[in-house]
């Protein structure tokens, strides 16, 4: 596209896209005074689609209604209610229904991933994560290998970027497999890392990984409703994220795993079972052996909780009707309109760290600003803007397409100017 730096073109661009109408399906945070402020933190915690609560008054009513038969007599009986979810879960995350389900929370499904497919032995035993991976993604690897007691000093191989550089290389990642390889169990890497932005190619992860013996998992967190994985496509063992980033579906909701279905029956994979993940025409017969579901159903634990998969429902139904593609595409446009308006600032203290190849990252940017510490964040949020702050110097900025518009763009940008 070739942009230009005015308000009257980020209103004309407005005009013509074609989600605009997606923007009033959300409700934005709004000052004292009652200022509607510029919310570009998607990537921490989503906004509330209008519906939710409408969604969630649904089974509150059918609880007061119904008690305990809800499960069979609820508008949306409880019992089949994760299955509601699943197909257009599925798209957003490019996978078949059999290999997805939402359960649990992130770092739960990544345990409950490792217990099936990081199988250590006496000389395959190692864990490659990226240096910079989200904190719990380096606790959870960390606390398995200790599980299997493995000292993480010499189990744990970190991806790293090259010197004075921010962003970790796939041909770094091949030097490592080429060299240690064949002690390499398990790859579980961010598919879009939390710091920088940068959206790994999962597939030539994947096939590295798998060509030389190790299993190969995804941490979506960053990723789930902002990139498309194609995780079936892909050919992950495994993948977990969570719903309260760009999926919306409210703090601290539940989130979703994906196991390929190359393993859907295989029943000799350990794993930590629970009563939801048995054979849904015996599960409430107390005393059969545990019989596993076919596909990622089979790695549930416990009946979920409804008011929570009530708002994530509520989301998953306006990206059905955004059309994921459409979604994926606006945000391409949205964030390269903020990429041009950052360097029109021609400021020499501002870095843009994520990669500047669409096909590299998300809808996020990541803006390092040189000398700069949270006052500038601070000074940020006093002038109407929700945006990211990160440890040393950087603001991370994630214009949402489904809530974000070009205006939203330019004006942040316009602030930031006037704070700098």
């Amino acid at each position: 596209m070739q942009y230009q730096n005015s308000l009257q073109y980020a209103q004309s661009c407005d005009a013509k896209d074609s989600l605009k109408h997606f923007r009033d399906k959300f409700l934005f945070p709004k000052n004292s005074a009652g200022e509607q402020l510029i919310y570009l933190c998607g990537n921490s915690l989503g906004l509330q689609p209008k519906r939710t609560q409408e969604y969630i008054q649904q089974e509150l009513n059918d609880w007061a209604k119904h008690g305990v038969e809800g499960h069979t007599d609820a508008e949306n009986p409880w019992l089949p209610y994760h299955e509601f979810l699943t197909q257009n879960m599925a798209v957003i995350v490019g996978a078949k229904p059999s290999e997805v389900v939402i359960m649990n929370t992130l770092t739960t499904n990544l345990h409950l991933m490792m217990v099936s497919f990081y199988k250590p032995t006496k000389t395959r035993y190692k864990i490659i994560v990226e240096s910079d991976a989200f904190p719990s993604d380096k606790y959870a690897v960390e606390s398995q290998l200790k599980f299997h007691g493995l000292d993480p000093k010499d189990g744990l191989i970190l991806w790293k970027p090259r010197q004075g550089e921010e962003l970790c290389r796939f041909e770094d990642l091949e030097r490592i497999m080429a060299t240690q390889g064949d002690e390499v169990a398990l790859l579980m890497i961010g598919s879009t890392n939390y710091y920088t932005g940068q959206s790994f190619p999962l597939k030539k992860i994947t096939q590295l990984g798998h060509k030389h013996g190790a299993m190969v998992g995804f941490d979506l967190a960053h990723g789930a409703g902002n990139i498309q994985p194609n995780l079936h496509d892909t050919g992950a063992d495994f993948a977990v994220w969570c719903s309260y980033k760009y999926l919306n579906s409210g703090p601290g909701s539940l989130g979703g795993c994906f196991v390929h279905e190359r393993h859907e029956k295989n029943n000799d994979l350990p794993r930590f079972a629970g009563w939801w993940g048995h054979n849904k025409q015996t599960r409430f017969n107390m005393r059969h052996e545990f019989d596993p579901l076919e596909g990622a159903e089979g790695w549930q634990l416990s009946n979920p909780p409804i008011l929570s998969m009530a708002a994530i429902r509520a989301s998953l139904d306006v990206f059905a009707e955004a059309g994921f593609e459409n979604v994926r595409s606006k945000s391409e446009k949205l964030t390269g309109y903020l990429e041009y308006l950052l360097d029109g600032l021609n400021n020499e203290n501002i870095n843009i760290i994520t990669p500047r190849n669409k096909e590299d990252r998300g809808c996020q940017l990541s803006i390092q600003v040189k000398n700069a510490d949270k006052a500038l964040h601070t000074k940020l949020t006093q002038a109407g803007v929700i945006s990211d702050w990160r440890e040393p110097d950087v603001i991370r900025v994630a214009p949402a397409p489904l809530y974000n518009n070009f205006e939203d763009v330019w004006e942040f940008v316009q602030r930031l100017k006037k704070i700098l």
